[in-house]
């Protein structure tokens, strides 16, 4: 597999749906937040699909940590991610951050209204 990050961005009803696929790491983090900041700031929902993603560092944490600011800092379903790799829910479990972000098991359950 090809781990150079490759981030989609599908708009949706529900709002904005980021595919990420390959490695956020310090390298390459500023592709993810570039993404991110590209999404409007009335958009209802951003989901940021996870999946594909084989490794998650601190600096693409700190990405993911700045967007959930940006979007309001609570814990609703207007920013969530999508988690289906247990080494990156393990990241997101060991740095407490399990409890800000609003975490699903498949796109299918994030994107439901």
């Amino acid at each position: 597999m090809d781990d150079a990050l490759q981030v989609q961005v599908e708009e949706t009803d529900i709002g904005s749906v980021l595919h990420v696929a390959g490695e956020v790491d310090v390298a390459s983090a500023a592709i993810l937040r570039d993404a991110l900041e590209g999404i409007p700031a009335d958009s209802r929902r951003v989901v940021v699909d996870l999946s594909e993603v084989s490794f998650l560092d601190s600096t693409g944490l700190g990405v993911l940590v700045g967007e959930w600011k940006r979007s309001g800092e609570d814990t609703s379903p207007r920013f969530c991610l999508v988690v289906t790799r247990p080494e990156i829910r393990r990241v997101l479990e060991v740095t407490g951050l399990t409890s800000v972000f609003s975490i699903f098991d498949s796109l299918q359950e994030a994107i439901e209204p």
